[in-house]
């Protein structure tokens, strides 16, 4: 890979990855919002020292290919932490050193205190993360950045699924017209950075063959036209 290589070519190179270190299946898998999902991408498959350094160069490709304008990496709890670490080790080896930093789920009370740990958060701070489902783990990011005096300013995730997002009304969840991404960029104001979206996964089933190939195809569209965003 070289910062060369187009967004689109980058995109369904980390579809194919993804696929060959067994990270993203097809088949039925339940979502966190109830649905029947033809795909799942499972972030914690990323196992080894290998596929972590690869995946960490995906992240690193798409991040100097964007127009995002950050000072520091900030990796939440849990999964996170090693995503954050491993790009910004990547991205140091690129030549673009810069701080990072990730927090605690429980506040430490002795040695140094607190839930921070790393570089101090300053400036424009991009959170690295997997995927996004809801928003909900940005939002708890963006609390503490705020807290400590810095400006939260974009995200970095590997998946888009542009899918919608659900909500809680009287206890009942319902779909919403945007997705998690839709509402991180346009509600909460940052700016997203996805590796790969869900049309990238379309666009590579379309151009594979076999049988298989054709039936998730099938499958993985039949899901966007019901659940998918612009």
């Amino acid at each position: 890979m070289s910062v060369q290589d187009t967004p689109n070519s980058l995109a369904q190179a980390f579809i194919q990855f993804s696929l060959e270190s067994g990270v993203l299946k097809f088949g039925s898998f339940k979502t966190k919002a109830g649905r029947l999902s033809p795909y799942f991408f499972n972030a914690g498959l990323f196992d080894d020292g290998a596929k972590l350094s690869r995946l960490a160069a995906f992240y690193a490709q798409k991040l100097l290919q964007s127009d995002l304008q950050f000072d520091m990496i900030f990796g939440p709890a849990y999964k996170g932490i090693p995503l954050g670490a491993a790009v910004a080790i990547e991205l140091a080896r690129l030549g673009r050193n810069l701080p990072f930093a990730y927090n605690r789920k429980e506040a430490k009370d002795h040695g140094e205190g607190g839930s921070l740990v790393g570089a101090p958060l300053k400036g424009r701070v991009l959170i690295v993360d997997d995927v996004m489902s809801a928003g909900t783990a940005v939002r708890e990011s963006i609390a503490l950045i705020q807290a400590a005096g810095a400006q939260a300013y974009g995200v970095a995730i590997a998946l888009d699924r542009q899918e919608m997002a659900t909500e809680v009304v009287d206890g009942q969840v319902r779909d919403v017209a945007h997705s998690a991404v839709q509402y991180v960029r346009e509600q909460l104001g940052l700016k997203v950075c996805a590796v790969a979206q869900l049309t990238d996964l379309l666009g590579y089933l379309q151009s594979a063959s076999g049988p298989d190939t054709t039936a998730h195809l099938a499958q993985v569209q039949a899901y966007r036209d019901r659940y998918g965003v612009a």
